[in-house]
This record gives structure tokens, sequence and C-alpha cells, in this order.
């Protein structure tokens, strides 16, 4: 198994673990959704609480290049930690929420 393959499997078992977790307040389901090419991986609620219409991302991440772009990590401690402890390296993860320049203070990849 190849280096990317390796990386989409994890962050699908990542994801896979967040969205089996019970939503505390309301009606809301998770969902993982996987693009065709294996190249973006989002978590999704979807649902209501109480009259509140919930939907929308809560992470997502693209491999871009050879390397993990997380465009939005809305949990709550983060996906970039699971990722260094599932081996991937800082060199391979773009925090691509920060701007460019940002990225550069952040020890990881900038692009």
């Amino acid at each position: 198994m190849d280096k990317l393959d390796e990386y989409r499997d994890l962050i699908y078992q990542i994801l896979s673990y967040y969205a089996n977790l019970p939503y505390r307040y309301g009606d809301i389901s998770s969902y993982v959704i996987v693009s065709q090419d294996r190249n973006h991986f989002m978590l999704m609620h979807e649902g209501w609480q109480d009259r509140k219409r919930i939907h929308g991302a809560v992470v997502h991440v693209e491999i871009r290049n050879g390397k993990l772009w997380i465009h939005y990590d809305g949990i709550e401690d983060g996906i970039t930690d699971e990722l260094l402890e599932g081996g991937v390296p800082e060199n391979c993860i773009v925090l691509a929420f920060h701007s460019p320049e940002v990225r550069k203070h952040t020890g990881f990849a900038i692009a």
C-alpha cells in the first residue's frame, strides 16, 4: 500500500470515529463523505437542534500534491494531532484554514 492510500485510510478511520459518536443535543446525524477519487474527505452534521436547522461541514481534508490540506477543522481538539499520531509527518500537513502568511509560522507545510 502506498503512503497516500495509508493517509486515505487514516483520514477515513478518524472521521468515521467522530461520525459514530452520538450527538448530545437535538436530532443530528453525522456522515463521512468521500469523493470518488478519494482525495476529499468531509465529516458532515445534518438535522435539527430544537427549531434550528443544523447542516454543514465539521471537517474537510483534501489530498493535494501528496499533502493533507486541512481546509476546515471543527473537531474540538482538532484532527491534526490524530494525523500526527497516525504517522503523518508535519511537512505533509497543510493547515489550509490559515493564510499562507500565517502557515509559515506553524511548523507545518506551507503548501
